[in-house]
This record gives C-alpha cells, sequence and structure tokens, in this order.
C-alpha cells in the first residue's frame, strides 16, 4: 500500500509578494514597484508593476515568474498579453503583477491610479 501524499500548505499573499520581488530582480526588471491593496480592493491583497527594456526582455521576465510561480505551488496562475510583450499581466491569486514595456507603462500609469485610491 503507497503511503498518501503529504499535502503543502498553500502559499500566501507575502510568500507570493517576496517570490515575485526577487524573481524581478534576478531577471533585471526595472522601476519595480510593489502597492499593497488590502483594504483597498478585493481583487488582489498586492499589485507590483515593473518594466522590461524590449518585448523580448518582458516576455522573458513573464515566463520565469509564471515558472518559478508554479514550481513554488501557486494554483490557477492566469496570464494575458503574453504573445504582443507590451503588457503581460500576471494573475497570482493575491498578487497581480504587470511586467511593461516603458512607453506602454507611462501611458497606462496604473500605479498612480492604484496608489491614489481611497485609505479607509
Amino acid at each position: 500500500m503507497a503511503a498518501a501524499p503529504i499535502s503543502k500548505a498553500p502559499i500566501d499573499a507575502e510568500e507570493i509578494l517576496a517570490l515575485v520581488l526577487a524573481r524581478l530582480e534576478d531577471d533585471k526588471s526595472e522601476d519595480t514597484v510593489s502597492i499593497d491593496l488590502r483594504g483597498k480592493t478585493s481583487i488582489a491583497d498586492y499589485m507590483v508593476v515593473s518594466s522590461g527594456r524590449s518585448q523580448r526582455h518582458v516576455g522573458a521576465v513573464a515566463e520565469h515568474l509564471i515558472e518559478a510561480l508554479k514550481a513554488a505551488g501557486v494554483r490557477q496562475v492566469r496570464v494575458e498579453g503574453q504573445p504582443a510583450c507590451d503588457w503581460v499581466l500576471i494573475d497570482a491569486g493575491d498578487v497581480i503583477v504587470h511586467v511593461f514595456q516603458p512607453e506602454v507603462r507611462s501611458f497606462y500609469n496604473i500605479e498612480k491610479m492604484w496608489s491614489g485610491t481611497a485609505r479607509a
């Protein structure tokens, strides 16, 4: 009789955030900003906004981050924008990551929008 597999505790928002920030730093992502969304919205606990230098860099950063999240046990990682790599959104549940090309990031300026939310 085979032993039952040992279940792993789900990774929490702070652990996901630490993993995301470390991976972005390792991949030389630029101008990384972390926004605490707790108490502001129910969509996530944290939002991370970062830039890559080119489409290729944005794509590589996103791919490495997706692989790292899955390896850490984050379930149901959802990704949008990967084919074009101007703006890749990675939804890791409690942490949402945006990786932009600099000109696209400045156009949308989403960190200003989310940083300026009303405080409770």
